[in-house]
C-alpha cells in the first residue's frame, strides 16, 4: 500500500506563524509576543529594526523593518525577501516550501494558545540631580546644562515598567537615565544611551515644539532630541529647530502645514544613512520640504562630536543654506 505525506495546496493550510519563523529563522515560537531582530534586507543594521508583531485590528502576525522601509503580511515578506514580481509568486513559493518542509519531517503545526501581551507603560519614575557622568556625556556634543534645561530634559534615578494585564512589573535604573519632559511637565519619553533599548516612548510630541518661537524665517527638522540640542549650539540665528519622535514617524501633515504658514522655509537634516535619507526623500515628496544632507558622521550630534562645532558648521553652512533659500549666497547666521 503507497502511503504519501500530506501535500499543501492552498494559502490558508499555512500557518503566518510559520512563514515568520522558517524564514526569519526566529529563535522563538510566536505566541502573541513581539519580536525584534535585525534587518533581513539591510545588511548594514547595526540595531536590530525589524519587528514583528500581532497587529490587534487585523488579528494576525505582520512586520515592520523600520531600516529598510518595508512593512506588510507574511506574503509581503516573502515577496520582499526573495524579489519576486507579484503576491501570487510569493503564495506560491510560500506553499511549495510548507509542503517540502512536511514532507521532509518537519512538524505540521500545531494549533496555538495566543495570548497577546499589552504594551509596557511608565508606573513611575525617580528624579535625582545633575552629576559629573551626565556632563561628560552630553558635553561630547558641546551639549550644556542650560540648553537641556531649556528642551526640559531631566535626569533620572530610575524608572518602573508595568503591564495592565500582567504581575510583570520592572525597574530599570543606572547611570546616563534622561527623561524627556513637555513644557507641562509631562513625560513623553525616556532616553537611556547605555542600554539595547535606548528609548521608551511614554507618548507622542514633537519634541522641540514647546520651545518654537516662530520669529525666525527658517525651521530645520531634526532626527532626535540629541540633534535638535547639537543644532542650536551651531550659531544659526535665523534657524529654529524640532524632531519627531524618531525619523520612521512623519509629522502629522496639519502640523507641517502650520510650520509652512509660520515660516518662510523649512528644511529638514536626518540621518547620514539609508533610514536617513529614505526619510528626508518622503518629508520632499510628501510635503515638498527640501533636506540637507550632511555627509560627515551618521548624525549631526556624531558630527559634532568628532568634528567640534566650528567644522560641522563650516560643512552644513552651504547646504543648509542651498536647502533654506535655493542659493548659498546670503546665508542665513
Amino acid at each position: 500500500m503507497i502511503k504519501t505525506k500530506h501535500i499543501v495546496l492552498d494559502i490558508t493550510e499555512v500557518p503566518r506563524e510559520w512563514v515568520f519563523e522558517h524564514y526569519l529563522k526566529l529563535e522563538e515560537n510566536l505566541t502573541g509576543q513581539d519580536v525584534k531582530i535585525k534587518s533581513v534586507f539591510n545588511p548594514k543594521d547595526t540595531r536590530p529594526s525589524l519587528f514583528v508583531y500581532w497587529n490587534q485590528v487585523k488579528n494576525y502576525y505582520v512586520f515592520k523593518d523600520y531600516s529598510a522601509d518595508i512593512a506588510g503580511d507574511a506574503i509581503t515578506l516573502v515577496k520582499e525577501l526573495f524579489n519576486l514580481h507579484s503576491r501570487s509568486s510569493a503564495t506560491r513559493k510560500i506553499i511549495d516550501d510548507y509542503g517540502d518542509y512536511i514532507l521532509n519531517g518537519g512538524e505540521k503545526f500545531t494549533l496555538r494558545e495566543f495570548k497577546v501581551k499589552s504594551k509596557y507603560k511608565i508606573k513611575t519614575v525617580a528624579p535625582r540631580n545633575w552629576n559629573i557622568i551626565d556632563k561628560k556625556y552630553w558635553m561630547k556634543y558641546r551639549i550644556d546644562s542650560k540648553l537641556l534645561e531649556k528642551y526640559n530634559v531631566q535626569p533620572l534615578k530610575s524608572y518602573t515598567i508595568y503591564r495592565d494585564d500582567t504581575d510583570d512589573m520592572l525597574e530599570i535604573k543606572g547611570e546616563l537615565i534622561f527623561g524627556y519632559f513637555s513644557k507641562n511637565n509631562t513625560l513623553y519619553k525616556i532616553y537611556t544611551p547605555n542600554l539595547k533599548t535606548r528609548f521608551f516612548k511614554v507618548k507622542d510630541h514633537i519634541q522641540g515644539m514647546d520651545q518654537l518661537t516662530y520669529e525666525v524665517p527658517y525651521l530645520v527638522i531634526c532626527s532626535s532630541m540629541k540633534d535638535l540640542l547639537s543644532f542650536n549650539k551651531l550659531g544659526f540665528k535665523n534657524a529654529e529647530c524640532i524632531a519627531p519622535d524618531s525619523e520612521n514617524t512623519l509629522i502629522p501633515e496639519s502640523v507641517i502645514k502650520m510650520l509652512k504658514d509660520k515660516y518662510k522655509k523649512v528644511c529638514t537634516i536626518f540621518d547620514n544613512d539609508e533610514p536617513g535619507l529614505r526619510a528626508m526623500h518622503k518629508y520632499e515628496k510628501k510635503f515638498d520640504i527640501s533636506y540637507a544632507h550632511l555627509m560627515l558622521e551618521k548624525d549631526l550630534s556624531d558630527s559634532v562630536e568628532e568634528h567640534g562645532i566650528r567644522n560641522t558648521r563650516f560643512h552644513l553652512y552651504p547646504i543648509l543654506t542651498k536647502a533654506l533659500t535655493g542659493t548659498t549666497k546670503n546665508l542665513p547666521e
